[in-house]
């Protein structure tokens, strides 16, 4: 913070106490989510999807037009039922990310299956690193518990939350499975750089660009812009850049991921150009993952310069 910046001021009484409600709120669904059987946790994941249904109403618009986006022949109850399936997707990601740090490896294993996965261990045997660049599809975080048992290092950088409150607590779910924080900001370079250079596993979440300053690509039928990041340190560094998607799967705690093959981060012009070129093989990489399961991409914001709020 510069010295011409404004000091944020506190909170208001009204904004303290939503912020207190809020994280005990997770805090208390995450000791339910524990608490129940295993076989019940999918009630669990009903009773929450209907709760994040009613809660974020004005979301639903933003669903539909997503989901129309991907599949333009949608309408009526098909759209509908895409809605309610997305909003399930939703409250299950949390369900199973409250209750995996208390999962046994063969419990994380046993419903696991990959595809592409042999791409990673030969990737990082250059020494390089590898980056997984990944839309907000499905349960990432069991993947990556699932090859932090492999004995990966990995580091996550993720979007800050408000409160901070809750953003801390979220962070310390994440690294009791192993896993290094980082949220976006100053640090988030050297840190990934750092990783990289150890050989780590890197995951960026890249299919919304949060600042809106980033590289503009065709992304599902309209201009948008996408991070720059994995494009940018797969040039510099030479690390693998897969782009990788984790999809629930109908199987009691069942998942399915997908390695795609490494974006062509090999140099042909200048870095603005072969960024901008790369970022848009990984928005199209985004597409073909984003498609084999539209109902369980978790974007409910504005992501396209037409949405609504952008």
């Amino acid at each position: 913070m510069t010295d011409d910046e404004p000091v944020p001021g506190p909170k208001s009484t009204r904004e303290a106490v939503t912020d207190s409600v809020t994280v005990n709120g997770y805090k208390l669904g995450s000791l339910a989510a524990r608490a129940l059987p295993g076989p019940f946790s999918g009630a669990a994941v009903q009773m929450m999807g209907l709760t994040f249904a009613a809660g974020m109403r004005d979301k639903r618009a933003m669903i539909e037009r997503h989901l129309l986006r991907v599949n333009p022949a949608l309408g009526g109850f098909a759209l509908r039922q895409a809605v309610k399936r997305s909003f399930d997707s939703y409250a299950r990601y949390y369900v199973e990310s409250f209750r995996l740090p208390t999962l046994s490896s063969r419990a994380v294993n046993a419903g696991f299956t990959v595809e592409g996965y042999e791409q990673i261990p030969d990737a990082l045997a250059h020494g390089k690193g590898v980056i997984l660049a990944l839309p907000h599809l499905g349960g990432w975080e069991w993947a990556g518990r699932w090859l932090i048992e492999r004995g990966y290092e990995m580091t996550v950088v993720v979007e800050p939350i408000e409160p901070p409150e809750l953003f801390e607590w979220f962070a310390d779910l994440r690294q009791k499975l192993g896993m290094t924080v980082v949220p976006l900001g100053p640090r988030v370079a050297s840190t990934v750089l750092k990783a990289l250079r150890e050989n780590q596993v890197v995951c960026l979440l890249c299919d919304r660009d949060l600042d809106r300053n980033g590289v503009p690509v065709d992304f599902f039928g309209e201009r948008t812009t996408l991070p720059a990041g994995p494009a940018t340190l797969g040039l510099r560094t030479g690390a693998t850049v897969f782009p990788v998607g984790v999809y629930f799967t109908d199987r009691y705690n069942g998942h399915h991921a997908v390695v795609r093959p490494p974006l062509p981060t090999e140099r042909q012009g200048g870095l603005r150009e072969d960024v901008a070129r790369v970022t848009q093989v990984l928005a199209t990489e985004l597409e073909y993952l984003i498609r084999r399961a539209p109902e369980q991409w978790h974007l409910f914001q504005p992501n396209w310069p037409s949405d609504p709020g952008y």
